[in-house]
């Protein structure tokens, strides 16, 4: 018998879709219809897998939480269930202000999210998810949790110590992924340069990153979010050498003044984030650098903020995306610092760093034109194929739009010859 239908709604990173796919796949398994991510919601169940990283992030998942309570308090909401990272630190408080909400969940309960709505669960599908992702891409999580302690970060105190999954776990994930059609592979956790080190007594991105790569069927793995100190230089042969390691990675560096980094309890210098960035060039001629900067950080002067202008220009990422500071409670940063930058000068430095990223980024696009590129086709929208190079991830990255002179196929890879270019936005035709 067909059990009832739940909408499962996914907030947040990629991480938390990983988690929503664990739990669909389990319901499914067990006979109820899910919906991920809605358009209008109408199942009698809802589960939210909320984010709360910070001050905006927190905010979406409150109100998509009171959005549920309110259809509940209406009566087209019979069951509502919180999980997820909000859930994990605020359980108490929300309990008290959203009673409407029948149970809130820590992080990585998810398996009792299903036990409490079904009484199974099945172990022999715990490798196992319903990809929410078009199929041909996915992300896989390598570990859990952070063991770095910058000041203004939440997340160590959300998710706990860094702990890395078994490398068979992960090996025999990706390749029930690769047999189902998947070839696209972001690898993501929240610090990639400490996988292994608790559980091998060494880093073992390289060694893991290999073995995917020798996986019948993956054809790009992404590598997302390093750390810049500690960072596993023997990841970087394996990405100059193996052909379906994109050239490409993600590390936040977010500032460069020496009195910033320290500030931020970031354990690198000015000196040895120029020296990282140099040997990673060096290592991997053509890599594409995404990088995250944060602007208005407790102490940040304005000799600071040059510094950091003068890094974006000298150093001229790829990628590049930047935030404000955000005040979040229980912080190094929260507990000892004053936050001493005001709303209006945040968001005008703000203004300024994109700005600058802007022009480079339309400098670095004009140099691909006239250029072939093995380009992955995402969709098709009325006027044209929307498609990534090995440079762009999906979601966060700019895109290729090729027209429609000819059928394309959704996950198919193509070679395409870019014609012109915009400051986040390529153009080409299939060759």
């Amino acid at each position: 018998m067909t059990k009832e239908k739940i909408d499962i709604i996914t907030l947040g990173c990629s991480k938390n879709l990983v988690d929503s796919e664990f739990v669909i796949k389990q319901f499914e398994a067990i006979g109820f219809t899910v919906h991920h991510d809605p358009e209008i919601p109408k199942a009698p169940i809802a589960i939210i897998n909320t984010c709360g990283f910070i001050g905006d992030a927190k905010e979406e998942s409150i109100d998509t939480i009171l959005q549920f309570a309110q259809r509940k308090k209406q009566g087209k909401l019979k069951k509502l269930l919180v999980m997820g990272c909000l859930s994990e630190r605020y359980r108490n408080e929300l309990s008290k202000e959203i009673p409407e909400v029948d149970k809130f969940y820590g992080k990585f309960e998810y398996k009792q999210v299903v036990l409490d709505l079904s009484n199974e669960y099945n172990e022999a599908l715990r490798l196992q998810r319903t990809v929410t992702t078009p199929k041909h891409y996915t992300y896989v999580k390598i570990s859990e949790g952070c063991n770095r302690l910058c000041s203004y970060c939440a997340i160590p105190i959300i998710t706990g110590r860094h702990i890395s999954r078994p490398e068979e776990d992960i090996l025999e994930e990706v390749k029930m992924l690769a047999q189902k059609g998947t070839k696209e592979f972001q690898i993501i956790a929240q610090d990639l340069s400490y996988y292994g080190i608790d559980l091998y007594k060494k880093s073992k991105l390289a060694d893991l990153i290999n073995k995917i790569s020798d996986i019948n069927g993956v054809e790009w793995i992404r590598l997302h979010y390093a750390y810049p100190a500690g960072f596993p230089f023997d990841i970087l042969p394996v990405m100059r050498e193996r052909e379906n390691v994109c050239k490409y990675l993600d590390i936040a560096f977010q500032h460069i003044s020496d009195n910033m980094l320290k500030k931020m309890r970031r354990n690198v210098t000015k000196a040895q984030t120029y020296e990282l960035i140099d040997r990673i060039r060096t290592e991997v001629p053509g890599i594409h650098l995404r990088t995250t900067l944060m602007v208005g950080h407790p102490g940040e002067t304005e000799q600071d903020f040059e510094e950091l202008k003068d890094f974006t220009r000298k150093i001229r990422f790829e990628r590049m995306g930047a935030f404000t500071y955000s005040d979040e409670d229980g912080t190094y940063a929260n507990l000892h610092y004053k936050n001493d930058i005001t709303p209006d000068v945040k968001q005008q430095r703000l203004d300024i760093l994109m700005d600058l990223q802007q022009n480079i980024s339309k400098e670095h696009n004009e140099k691909k034109k006239g250029k072939t590129f093995k380009v992955i086709i995402d969709r098709e929208e009325a006027d044209s194929y929307i498609g990534r190079t090995e440079y762009d991830s999906p979601e966060v990255d700019q895109e290729v739009l090729i027209n429609k002179d000819r059928r394309l196929e959704i996950g198919q890879f193509y070679d395409v010859n870019i014609e012109n270019a915009e400051d986040f936005d390529l153009f080409g035709k299939v060759i």
